[in-house]
């Protein structure tokens, strides 16, 4: 009774904020990754369009194999310290290492294909090493339905400070320290003027490695405080432990109904997200000319997610599941059609409409691919229900893997795109093909893929009285 007790605990706030420093630090790893490594790659590092395409392919399709032996392997064992808490630091520390490599100006390897592929390859599969046991936690914090709302608002919270630091700082912060072509520029980040250099120059390549590697000292920090303060409360039996297969993907894909659609619904949202952030330094330089506002822009699109998650859960009780993430979708999509404006000739100089733009569609964005993760816990519920198996790792390598396959769409194909548009890797201006395709890749092709995703979640089947079924039948069982 007591274990079942413990398993419904309310998690405080220092819990809830302890748990969200391991989204605050994949965010400054990966998020960066995601927005600035195609951009890095292609000027930088000056590795070819369709070459940077091809790896980041590749890379995903090695997932498709990597994930779910992660999952199982997970799965399949625990220790003293948990099943899913050590690899916040067993892996957290090399994915930090790896993340700083790939902007590394290490002599002799600028421009190499071998090193960027190796690398990026390696990181890659830390970062599910990281990231399966981090999502797995979720589901073993509590089972107590509040609580995970109030959970997914908190880490969204944190994990959007991040996005701050990414989108905003970072790129204001390597123009600062980029040598070539500087000059004193106006941010319109409260009417700072800075000097600022060319960052998608070689000679920028210093630039990037120091920046980038002090938010991967802030990163190592942010695992350390996520492991320890988190504790594991809803955990597999032994006999559950001793009785995971690899199959066991194959029957959960199956079986579980919520988790096919959930798990699309995420490739669609992480599709069409990566589109986006993967051209937004190209859209920023080369379409509207204004790669200075970045952080003045990033700093409005942050807004959102840093302070409005707090009413997720009203929102949730007021509109439902389906319809919050149908309004908040709606949301994105006229922010796009609104940045579609922006890039219109005779616009580029609107910073109000860039404000509103970019506020509207992070809004949208942040709350609907924030508030689905609230939904994994009873995913691995209802699978637990289903199977007699609490297979949280392996379910979440299979979000892992959606979330993989959206990523690799969202950061592959925009750049594929952009050779086929002509993009000139070494040109500080494109021609107007070239544009286009940015345009296409930045608004269109996102505003399409939020309609689907529209669709999908409303084929969602588990209400929030499922939920109270699932836990009252799975406390019965346990009885």
């Amino acid at each position: 009774m007591q274990s079942r007790h413990d398993e419904y605990h309310k998690l405080s706030r220092g819990e809830r904020i302890g748990y969200g420093m391991g989204d605050f630090a994949q965010n400054l790893v990966f998020g960066t990754i995601g927005g600035f490594l195609a951009l890095h790659m292609l000027t930088v590092n000056t590795i070819g369009t369709a070459t940077a395409g091809f790896i980041f392919l590749f890379v995903r399709i090695i997932n498709v194999f990597w994930d779910p032996m992660v999952g199982t392997y997970v799965d399949k064992r625990s220790s003293k310290a948990g099943k899913y808490r050590p690899w916040i630091l067993r892996a957290g520390v090399p994915l930090v290492i790896l993340s700083a490599l790939l902007f590394a100006p290490i002599p002799g390897v600028k421009g190499s294909v071998p090193f960027a592929f190796i690398v990026y390859l390696a990181l890659d599969l830390v970062y599910s090493v990281v990231n399966i046991p981090y999502g797995s936690l979720n589901a073993s914090l509590t089972r107590d339905p509040e609580s995970i709302d109030k959970l997914t608002s908190t880490r969204m919270m944190l994990a959007n400070s991040a996005n701050l630091l990414v989108y905003t700082l970072f790129p204001m912060f390597v123009q600062m320290a980029s040598p070539k072509d500087r000059s004193l520029k106006d941010t319109r980040f409260f009417g700072l003027e800075l000097n600022m250099g060319n960052y998608t120059d070689p000679s920028a390549n210093y630039a990037w490695f120091g920046v980038y590697s002090i938010y991967m000292i802030i990163g190592a920090v942010a695992l350390f405080i996520c492991y320890k303060f988190t504790k594991e409360r809803v955990v597999a039996s032994a006999e559950q432990t001793a009785n995971v297969k690899t199959t066991d993907l194959f029957l959960e894909l199956k079986n579980n109904r919520p988790l096919v659609i959930l798990g699309l619904f995420f490739m669609l949202a992480f599709t069409f997200m990566f589109f986006m952030n993967t051209v937004n330094g190209f859209f920023n330089q080369y379409v509207v000319g204004h790669s200075e506002w970045m952080g003045a822009v990033g700093l409005v699109a942050s807004i959102p997610g840093i302070l409005f998650p707090i009413f997720w859960p009203k929102l949730k009780k007021i509109f439902g599941k389906k319809g919050f993430f149908h309004i908040f979708l709606g949301m994105f999509i006229v922010g796009e059609l609104l940045t579609y404006v922006w890039s219109r000739e005779g616009m580029h100089d609107a910073l109000w409409l860039a404000y509103i733009a970019t506020f509207i569609k992070q809004w949208g964005l942040t709350s609907a691919t924030g508030f689905m993760w609230a939904l994994v816990p009873e995913v691995i519920a209802y699978g637990e229900l289903k199977s007699g198996k609490r297979n949280a790792a392996i379910i979440n390598a299979i979000m892992g893997l959606f979330f993989k396959i959206g990523f690799t769409i969202g950061g592959a194909i925009p750049l594929w795109l952009l050779a086929v548009y002509g993009f000139n890797e070494t040109g500080a201006q494109q021609s107007a093909t070239a544009i286009d395709g940015i345009i296409i890749t930045a608004v269109w092709i996102p505003i399409v893929l939020a309609f689907i995703s529209m669709i999908v979640i409303h084929l969602y089947p588990i209400s929030d009285k499922h939920v109270t079924d699932i836990n009252r039948q799975l406390d019965e069982i346990r009885v």
